[in-house]
């Protein structure tokens, strides 16, 4: 795949696409009507090329997708009749910190916490690390699972699964229509829960190696690391979704299968809402 890439993100009642400069928020109004959302974007690694090596890249894309993504959750909010869910640029700063802290409170302190029980078949730093590991990617499995059984979790996961289609289709260069982005499967390389389960596992093998110190000591380290395991996990992302090769591909199943999670198959109206958000961020030609 040699075209430019683009991304997105499901949202209330629509699809949020990034690629080109550009992001586009599309949402369904009560009335039917998709309203669309289109704004120039540019990265600070535009400012500082510094940004743009491996690794650095993976931590500021993931910072910047964070904020565009609560933006057009904001967005998404409002057009699908919750008007007074419209942040402020203070009020999101504040709910990405809340959201950053509860995640590691879930994904971070409690894991290492709940560790020390096995500390009754092991004081080997590197098992107990293993433990810890194992134990945060069981808590976000169990997350995932109890998330995609709500009711409205679960339309917003059809959106998910009609923004996969839909770029799987741009991917193959035909033309954006219901019919075409039909063809194509839910499950996309890219995912952001694919690149959640990534950066588990990275996790997993770089915090192994950090001995077993005090538990404030072991949640500060986890969280300073952080943006070298996303950078890492990035990486990975980037080159299994280009690659070819038959053992890369068979690595990336894992992520592919959490999808079956995270997205559900989308009616034509839901397709129709994605490709008016790709087609709001790609060139004309």
């Amino acid at each position: 795949m040699d075209k430019p890439l683009v991304g997105g993100q499901a949202v209330i009642e629509g699809v949020m696409m990034r690629g080109f400069g550009k992001v586009a928020t599309a949402v369904r109004e009560s009335d039917g009507n998709i309203n669309v959302n289109v704004k120039p974007i540019t990265s600070i690694a535009d400012k500082y090329p510094v940004l743009k090596l491996p690794i650095l890249r993976g931590a500021v894309n993931l910072f910047e997708s964070l904020m565009l993504g609560m933006k057009s959750l904001s967005f998404s909010a409002q057009v699908a009749g919750d008007e007074d869910e419209q942040l402020s640029d203070r009020e999101l700063i504040v709910t990405i910190i809340l959201a950053i802290a509860l995640a590691c409170g879930l994904f971070l302190a409690l894991p290492t916490f709940a560790a020390k029980f096995f500390h009754t078949f092991t004081d080997d730093p590197f098992y107990l690390n293993l433990a810890e590991g194992f134990l945060r990617l069981a808590i976000f499995l169990i997350y995932l699972f109890a998330i995609s059984r709500t009711k409205d979790i679960q339309r917003v996961f059809e959106y998910h699964g009609a923004e996969h289609k839909t770029i799987f289709c741009y991917e193959a260069d035909l033309p954006l229509t219901v019919e075409n982005v039909k063809k194509f499967p839910r499950l996309h390389p890219r995912c952001g829960t694919a690149f959640l389960l990534i950066v588990m596992l990275v996790s997993i093998f770089v915090f192994a190696f950090l001995g077993w110190p005090e538990l404030w000591l072991r949640i500060v380290s986890r969280i300073i690391l952080l943006p070298l395991v996303a950078g890492l996990s990035y990486e990975i992302i980037r080159f299994s979704a280009r690659s070819k090769n038959s053992v890369v591909r068979l690595a990336t199943l894992p992520g592919l299968w959490l999808q079956y999670l995270t997205t559900r198959e989308p009616d034509d109206s839901m397709i129709e809402v994605a490709i008016k958000s790709l087609e709001a961020v790609t060139p004309k030609d």
